[in-house]
């Protein structure tokens, strides 16, 4: 018999199953080529959600139900609202652009990225290997298939090929994973796997076997070296708006994950996962860096910023234990750290691509650098903005990506080891290298001749929020302190539950 917590802890997830199938029926009598009546229940929907989640996040109470195989708590409830923000966001910057490509001749955007968001949801709140696995094949089949929503154009198609081949891999690698954690411990519940082999009542080589698959497909959803490869052709060849999705919102169900298998279940084993994660920092450093400073198009280099801020994210999820020792004042910092940092990623980088979205029309799709010339004679505001989501990437003061860099590399110093503060040097050389490609837009933006004229326009919906958008983004770096506080109660909060 099924509790009344149980259900407490899932209605935001029965919300959004029911209105994903009432949004996909609606639609069907829905005749704007612009999906005007999907587009507002949608948007009605995830505000509903979000109000949810931000309730239940405030109150700080952690829930666990269905025989413990769901938990909800403050970090992953204000995860599922940045979640849900950021999807309504995504879903303002792509409505214009989906509906001029004939991706809006059905409602199907809308309750794909319903699903994808539920898929999250259930990612973020999951105690249990299945659970979670249940939430990452229904956000992966939802983004397989809104990639593939321009079924017209072979870009976009052969994108989706490829996500769904090397996603399947990256299932398969953190299937198999789970499978040896099951057959070393002989339990799917990751509070029990903690107990189990903090007991020391498993088959250490099993486990490490196990584990090895399970960063790999942990990586892949990341986009971390050397599982890397996806994020560059996806993003290059998915639809502009498609590429805005799937490049915000599930960053912070990975991070969940993360955080739910390799520290809530598997910190036993952190001597082993943080040399794992250490070499793909490293690795997604050097790589998205450099390779991202000869890009000449403009979601490609995006996509090597992507992994490059994975790295970092890397280094501030490796910093919390010490010594295989685990003080809670360390992890605290560290994991703090690495939340904020996945949140203000998502944050920037959704106005960066939104200006991209912007600046495309029919016909034309705006993805070179080039294609960015003289943005500020036709547009001082959208010009302004691009360079606020710039500079922000690139970690200038006093936007809000400088402050997320600097507690990662705070988190990485105060360890006092050795290791970690030669990998915070690195860090920073690698963003010296870095701001190269991202100064390299804001050049191209005031001092190049624009290669058309005339203004550009944008409906005041888009318009509007892509304005608060960057502002957020400035007035986050000026007043960091809220956010950074909310992150670090929500980790104190996960960490003692």
């Amino acid at each position: 018999m099924i509790d009344n917590i149980s259900w407490l802890a899932i209605y935001p997830e029965i919300v959004l199953m029911v209105m994903g199938c009432v949004i996909a029926l609606a639609d069907l009598g829905v005749s704007s080529a612009r999906r005007t009546g999907t587009y507002v229940l949608t948007m009605l929907t995830l505000a509903v959600v979000a109000i949810m989640q931000a309730m239940y996040a405030s109150s700080g109470n952690t829930v666990y139900g269905w025989s413990n195989m769901v938990v909800s708590d403050a970090m992953g409830n204000w995860l599922k609202c940045f979640a849900t923000l950021s999807m309504m966001v995504a879903l303002v910057y792509a409505r214009p652009y989906s509906a001029d490509r004939g991706m809006l001749r059905g409602g199907e955007l809308f309750s794909l990225a319903i699903f994808s968001l539920l898929g999250i949801f259930i990612m973020i709140g999951s105690n249990h290997l299945l659970v979670l696995y249940l939430g990452l094949e229904l956000l992966t089949l939802s983004s397989y298939a809104m990639v593939a929503l321009r079924r017209d154009h072979e870009a976009s198609v052969e994108a989706a090929m490829k996500y769904f081949v090397l996603g399947a891999m990256a299932s398969g690698f953190l299937l198999y994973g789970m499978s040896m954690i099951y057959g070393a411990t002989g339990t799917l519940d990751i509070g029990e796997i903690f107990k189990v082999i903090d007991a020391g009542e498993t088959k250490p080589q099993i486990l490490v076997f196990g584990l090895v698959f399970l960063v790999a497909g942990l990586a892949f959803k990341l986009g971390a070296v050397p599982f890397h490869m996806w994020i560059p052709d996806v993003y290059h060849g998915a639809p502009t708006s498609i590429t805005l999705i799937i490049g915000s919102a599930p960053k912070l169900a990975a991070f969940a994950v993360v955080m739910r298998l390799l520290v809530d279940g598997l910190l036993p084993l952190a001597a082993d996962w943080q040399q794992m994660l250490a070499f793909m920092a490293i690795a997604s450093l050097l790589i998205g860096n450099l390779v991202g400073v000869v890009q000449t198009n403009l979601k490609r280099m995006l996509a090597y910023s992507t992994i490059s801020h994975m790295g970092f994210l890397l280094l501030g999820l490796m910093s919390g234990v010490v010594d295989g020792e685990v003080d809670t004042g360390t992890a605290q910092t560290a994991y703090s750290a690495a939340m904020f940092y996945v949140v203000t990623y998502v944050l920037t980088a959704l106005p960066a691509f939104g200006i991209i979205v912007l600046l495309a029309r029919e016909g034309f799709e705006s993805e070179e650098i080039a294609d960015l010339a003289g943005l500020n004679q036709r547009s001082p505001l959208y010009a302004a903005i691009m360079t606020i989501c710039m500079f922000s990437l690139a970690g200038i003061p006093p936007l809000v990506g400088f402050y997320a860099k600097l507690s990662v590399l705070e988190a990485l110093v105060a360890t006092g080891q050795t290791f970690n503060i030669a990998l915070a040097v690195f860090a920073v050389v690698m963003s010296l290298i870095g701001a190269f490609y991202y100064l390299r837009v804001v050049k191209v933006m005031y001092f190049d001749k624009p290669l058309t004229a005339g203004d550009i326009m944008a409906p005041m919906d888009v318009r509007s929020v892509l304005s608060f958008n960057g502002l957020l983004v400035l007035a986050l770096g000026i007043f960091p302190g809220g956010l950074m506080g909310l992150c670090a109660d929500a980790i104190v909060r996960a960490l003692t539950s």
